[in-house]
């Protein structure tokens, strides 16, 4: 072979291994850069998958769920062309795994009622409670206030405890009455009849003030804050009336047997309320409908929750605060389901549900 062929072949050979480098190098440039544009996102529906698969739907944001879809569907077109890139076989089996995942949260069978009612009572009701934190702190606040206030009114013109307590034919709980007579209405109603009837009484006119609480909230919270004002103003002027004849400790246990449950309730329909007003006063980047209609799903786990506490608080009040007539064992009952509250909301940690 003459040197000039040799030489002919060798630049040849020599400017395909070239060019082989060069194709080799583009593809593992367009690789990586197909990537890093797309890693993200990959990232953040294995971490939205991971929490649907542990039963954590509380903890998932609402612009998570919404973006789902929109992630499984950029995911399974991107699979197409990852195959074709240089992406090593363990990342390529990753994607291919995820996308088989978030088919299933996307697409797969719902849990239905039975399901749905054990995510609700093993971690879902608690978290929803637990995501209102500030709401809860400032409706607490305003109860508070609320009470003082009521106290302070009738404390300094007596004439304004009949403005705020709903006048009752034979109501004996008013300014001025005998200290046996208070003692009277808080025992000795063991025997009472009709019990039933009055505990349906109650939880309506409970379930009312919490779903007004509720309703209202749209006005930029500003309705549900004056709605707590007035009922805690109440508890404050009974509270003012049974002190004045030393009977406090006895009212705060005939109330304590169902008021832990039912002020509980309103506290926390208060704090859906408040929520939906503050997403509407300040809905950031979204419109203020949206955002409302946000907070409006976000809360609507926790008014399922005050529907079912104001079942329990009716019928404490139209039968077990009759039926134990001793100021220990209602304070014991109270201050127990207090407790029973206080732990499943902010100390329950179901294992599923903490992953």
């Amino acid at each position: 072979m003459s040197a000039t062929v040799r030489n002919s072949l060798t630049g040849w050979f020599s400017r395909k291994q070239s060019a082989d480098i060069a194709a080799a190098e583009q593809a593992a440039l367009r690789s990586d850069r197909f990537r890093l544009e797309r890693e993200a996102d990959w990232r953040r529906l294995d971490s939205i998958v991971a929490r649907i698969e542990a039963g954590r739907i509380g903890a998932i944001s609402d612009d998570d769920l919404a973006a789902l879809p929109v992630l499984y569907r950029t995911l399974v077109s991107s699979l197409a062309v990852a195959r074709d890139t240089t992406l090593d076989a363990a990342t390529l089996g990753w994607l291919e795994a995820l996308a088989q995942r978030a088919w299933f949260a996307v697409h797969g069978p719902e849990a239905g009622f039975r399901g749905w009612f054990a995510q609700f009572f093993s971690g879902g009701w608690s978290a929803a409670v637990r995501a209102l934190g500030v709401e809860i702190v400032i409706a607490l606040a305003v109860m508070v206030a609320g009470t003082v206030i009521g106290w302070l009114l009738v404390a300094g013109n007596p004439d304004w405890y009949f403005a705020m307590m709903p006048a009752h034919d034979g109501d004996v709980r008013v300014p001025g009455a005998s200290r046996a007579v208070l003692y009277g209405s808080l025992f000795g109603q063991s025997g009472q009849t009709g019990l039933s009837i009055f505990a349906a009484y109650l939880f309506s006119n409970n379930a009312q003030v919490s779903i007004l609480c509720y309703a209202l909230g749209f006005v930029f919270g500003i309705p549900p804050l004056l709605l707590l004002v007035q009922n805690t103003a109440m508890l404050g002027a009974l509270l003012w009336l049974y002190h004045g004849q030393g009977l406090t400790i006895e009212l705060i246990g005939w109330l304590a047997v169902h008021g832990t449950t039912e002020l509980f309730a309103i506290l926390l329909a208060g704090a859906c309320g408040i929520h939906i007003g503050r997403a509407m006063a300040f809905p950031g980047n979204r419109a203020t409908l949206v955002a409302a209609a946000e907070a409006g799903r976000r809360t609507a786990t926790v008014m399922i929750g005050v529907v079912l506490m104001l079942i329990v608080a009716g019928l404490l009040e139209g039968f077990a605060r009759q039926l134990i007539d001793a100021t220990a064992p209602r304070l014991a009952v109270g201050l127990g389901i207090l407790g029973f509250w206080l732990v499943y909301f902010f100390a329950y940690r179901p294992r599923k549900a903490a992953r």
